[in-house]
């Protein structure tokens, strides 16, 4: 016969356990910044530093590896996001398009597919870190010098600051599954 009350305790002390430990999450804005500004900083950061603690390990194989002809690399999909965050931060805190030359720089990373498989190639994953981590800094100062009023004000008819920043947010989680899914398909080493 199954005694329920030491299945009862033990589950009561595994929820315990499990919620005093997810209880040290909080989202909070980040110092420095406005609070509304300072909560979306506070998940991007999460996020890239997610992504971050996943790749930083991988090999140049690893970090170049297409699993099948349709594929994008894992470090192409990083460019992406870099690319991503720096189109919205030239177009909301610098208030302009891309010139020409940031255009070249970082179209193929943008648009992804067959020229970002044969350009982002050949470079150790620290190779984009260390760009994602410069492009983050000039947001990060960017963001720093506006308000919470500026975050909410219509940027363009139909969506505001808030919006584009919680699109980089939303864009780099949508890439961190992908790049979850490629990491699962990397050959045995």
């Amino acid at each position: 016969m199954i005694h329920l009350r030491p299945l009862l305790i033990t589950a009561l002390f595994l929820f315990g356990s499990l919620t005093a430990v997810l209880a040290q999450y909080k989202v909070e804005p980040r110092e420095g910044f406005t609070p509304q500004i300072g909560l979306m900083v506070d998940m991007m950061e999460e996020l890239k530093e997610r992504i971050t603690e996943s790749v930083k390990d991988l090999d140049q194989e690893q970090t170049d590896f297409l699993f099948d002809e349709n594929a994008n690399s894992i470090g192409a999909m990083i460019m992406h996001l870099i690319a991503n965050e720096a189109y919205y931060r030239i177009e909301t805190l610098e208030g302009r398009q891309w010139t020409e030359e940031e255009s070249e720089r970082w179209m193929e990373a943008a648009s992804l597919g067959e020229a970002a498989r044969q350009r982002f190639k050949g470079k150790p994953i620290s190779h984009y870190l260390k760009l994602w981590d410069e492009e983050r800094q000039r947001s990060l100062e960017g963001l720093k010098t506006k308000d919470d009023e500026w975050f909410s004000s219509e940027i363009d008819e139909g969506f505001n600051a808030h919006w584009v920043w919680f699109h980089v947010m939303e864009h780099t989680a949508v890439h961190m599954g992908q790049i979850d899914l490629v990491k699962s398909r990397l050959p045995e080493k």
